[in-house]
């Protein structure tokens, strides 16, 4: 079985049930191809073999016993944010260097709870910020994977994991998916904990989840979802069953057409966008183009400010001890916020309340809003891209997905995100498994071994 490594985690959890192979086969295959394959990418952080291989051992012995939970020997990677018990949380951080926490961020302990299997930390940029990172993107050499989620989006789309947890405060999961040809999804905001995450900022950061299936995507999110009372932004989902919705019946959906960011999209981007969205009409969409009732760049500077005034917040300390230790970009986003006046801070605040509400009258008219997920293919290393596309959603907190929708002709990938109405998680994974099957999946990426 050497191909172990290009199934998804519903196809693995299908295989291991019927007895197919076990979790330590998986959990070794897995080991190995992170092993002649890591060293081209460097997606990882820190590979936890030995945990990994005795999870994986106790996991099998529960499908012995049929005492298997929902989640039960799937491997996973989780960013290099969230504290690990016994594994090292750096945080791209050098003064964390020898930082082993003893208890799991509240995400990773669902995980485990529900029977998954963490190989280990993926590499995101320093305290996931816009610093480009040490990843590679798996599908051509100089070229950024994206960021903070590094790591995450260039391991599962290098086949070295199915799915890993990643992070978004402005478009940190999202992007790196589309950059790397493979699925990001940010849930409405308070639906995941974000207890015993590093944080960036109180009211933008979002859990978000990288995998190559939609099936995959709602399968953690089920696990993932859920009230967390230490964490006061965290929210009860009232929603649907996020699995089991997929397994009805599909209506081709209603789609807003976001022109405005079409049009600030390179061309090539733009083109791509238009014939992805003629493929799913011809499947029987019914797509029609919407205007903003806000200005994109008047969001995206109410963005900046919430996230740069919370930020120099966060790390005002820690910046007084080390301020040598953090990278330029960081460093510079952080000395900056610390001179926002308070009432700047405020008023973006009263703006995002009002762009929020007009945001949401339009979203409720339809099943997705449709967007491309990046203004442009991945570029040089020398960036993480631009995160506005992504970032204007996250400030208000709406679920989104990036689907893969292409290659250019550099034979880097395309991508299409949509976006529901608030608290719509279960819709939104509805119409992109719709959207998905349409448009396919893409090919393993040609810079990787088969």
């Amino acid at each position: 079985m050497a191909d172990l490594h290009h199934l998804t985690l519903t196809q693995a959890l299908s295989a291991m049930t019927s007895g197919e192979f076990s979790p330590v086969t998986l959990v070794s295959a897995l080991l190995q191809r992170i092993e002649t394959t890591d060293h081209n990418i460097n997606a990882w952080e820190t590979v936890d073999r030995e945990g990994a291989l005795q999870a994986a051992r106790a996991s099998e012995a529960r499908f012995a016993s049929r005492a298997v939970r929902p989640l039960e020997g799937l491997p996973l990677g989780v960013k290099d944010i969230f504290l690990t018990e016994g594994v090292r949380t750096q945080a791209g951080f050098a003064p964390f260097s020898n930082f082993i926490p003893d208890h799991d961020a509240e995400a990773v302990a669902k995980l485990r709870a529900a029977g998954a299997i963490i190989l280990g930390k993926t590499v995101t940029t320093q305290f996931a910020f816009m610093d480009p990172p040490i990843t590679a993107n798996p599908w051509k050499e100089g070229h950024t994977p994206g960021g903070s989620s590094s790591g995450s989006a260039a391991a599962v789309a290098a086949r070295m994991v199915p799915a890993a947890l990643g992070t978004q405060t402005s478009g940190s999961v999202l992007r790196p998916a589309a950059f790397c040809g493979v699925i990001g999804y940010k849930p409405s905001f308070g639906l995941i904990s974000r207890r015993g995450i590093f944080p960036d900022s109180w009211s933008l950061d979002h859990v978000g989840v990288i995998t190559r299936s939609v099936e995959d995507t709602a399968l953690l999110a089920n696990t993932l979802f859920g009230h967390d009372p230490q964490d006061p932004a965290s929210l009860r989902y009232q929603g649907d069953d996020l699995a089991a919705f997929l397994t009805k019946e599909s209506a081709p959906p209603r789609i807003g057409i976001l022109s405005a960011f079409l049009a600030r999209a390179k061309d090539d981007v733009a083109a791509s966008t238009r014939a992805t969205i003629e493929r799913l009409a011809r499947a029987g969409a019914q797509a029609e183009d919407v205007d903003l009732p806000v200005e994109l760049d008047l969001v995206m500077a109410v963005h900046r400010i919430i996230m740069q005034t919370e930020m120099a917040s966060i790390h005002t300390q820690m910046h007084t001890r080390s301020a040598e230790d953090y990278a330029p970009l960081l460093r510079a986003y952080v000395e900056v916020g610390q001179l926002i006046p308070g009432t700047s801070y405020v008023h973006a605040q009263r703006l995002r309340r009002r762009i929020r509400q007009a945001l949401t009258s339009l979203s409720q008219r339809y099943d997705v809003l449709l967007l491309p997920t990046v203004s442009s293919t991945a570029p040089d290393t020398s960036t993480t891209g631009d995160p506005s596309f992504q970032g204007f959603w996250t400030l208000v907190g709406f679920p989104s997905i990036s689907v893969p929708s292409g290659l250019s002709k550099e034979g880097l990938p395309y991508a299409t995100q949509l976006v529901a109405a608030p608290f719509q998680d279960a819709r939104l994974l509805a119409t992109a498994r719709w959207c998905h099957g349409i448009l396919g999946d893409l090919p393993a990426p040609p810079s990787i071994a088969p």
